[in-house]
């Protein structure tokens, strides 16, 4: 991989291959941080090194556009007038965010696609995050090559889901607010809540099981995909699962966002 190295002030990425190689940059937006990096869409890896700058305090639509654009102005030689992927914690219909985890409430019903492509003045597509992950994993990761239903989840703060068939996805599915034995599934089976109830492997299995027999019956998917920190140590938990459908680990981890955002930046643009 040719790496793009940054300064330690926060200079311009450089790499003198990338204007040559098949690149799209993806930036990842969550509630601490904001991430990008030009993204190889033929090697499914990173292109250069990746910037990180803080997240605003007031995550506001605005003052994250401002700080996208300080990550956009950093890899703009690179990426020339390609479009530009982003990921946000929130549904996302038609470029409007209908919701907001972890960000600003203002960001609720807000059309914050078209805000974002005014701000930076190119074309960007706008997707949530956990939908773009699982993008990433079908196309380059522990799904490559599966044919059939997908469906990614990412375990952490709550339950994130994709939805892919046959290479396509299906937006938004929200899966960790399947009602559960009179629960919303995240308060009871994310990763979070392991910490905070301080449950052991055995203890935490078979709140596992019960999320994930649920899912199977509902979409009986050809294969189940576990992101999120958690998946560090699947083998702690994915072994003790008994179901019929196959479960692995999510392989691309924390880069599973922005290389995602940048394939659907290619694919919706048209580039």
């Amino acid at each position: 991989m040719t790496q793009a190295n940054t300064s330690a002030a926060g200079g311009r990425a450089t790499n003198v291959c990338a204007m040559t190689r098949n690149v799209a940059l993806g930036i990842d937006i969550g509630g601490s941080g904001i991430k990008g990096a030009l993204v190889d869409l033929d090697a499914g890896d990173f292109a250069s090194d990746r910037l990180r700058i803080e997240t605003p305090q007031e995550s506001t639509p605005a003052n994250v556009a401002a700080v996208v654009g300080e990550i956009v102005t950093n890899f703009a030689d690179e990426l020339g007038d390609g479009p530009i992927g982003l990921t946000i914690p929130a549904i996302v219909q038609h470029g409007v965010t209908l919701s907001a985890a972890n960000i600003h409430p203002s960001w609720v019903n807000c059309p914050a696609q078209q805000i974002f492509a005014d701000a930076l003045g190119r074309d960007v597509v706008l997707v949530n995050d956990a939908d773009a992950a699982g993008v990433a994993e079908v196309k380059f990761g522990a799904a490559r090559g599966n044919p059939g239903l997908v469906i990614v989840t990412t375990l952490g703060t709550g339950i994130g889901s994709a939805i892919i068939y046959r290479g396509v996805l299906v937006p938004n599915s929200e899966l960790g607010h399947l009602e559960i034995d009179g629960y919303d599934a995240e308060k009871r089976a994310a990763a979070s809540i392991r910490t905070k109830e301080g449950l052991s492997w055995d203890e935490y299995v078979p709140r596992l099981q019960r999320y994930y027999e649920t899912v199977e019956f509902l979409f009986s998917p050809d294969l189940l995909v576990v992101g999120g920190g958690v998946s560090k140590k699947a083998d702690k938990f994915l072994p003790k699962l008994k179901l019929r459908t196959p479960i692995v680990p999510a392989e691309l981890q924390n880069r599973a966002g922005i290389i995602g955002a940048a394939v659907l930046a290619v694919d919706e643009s048209g580039h």
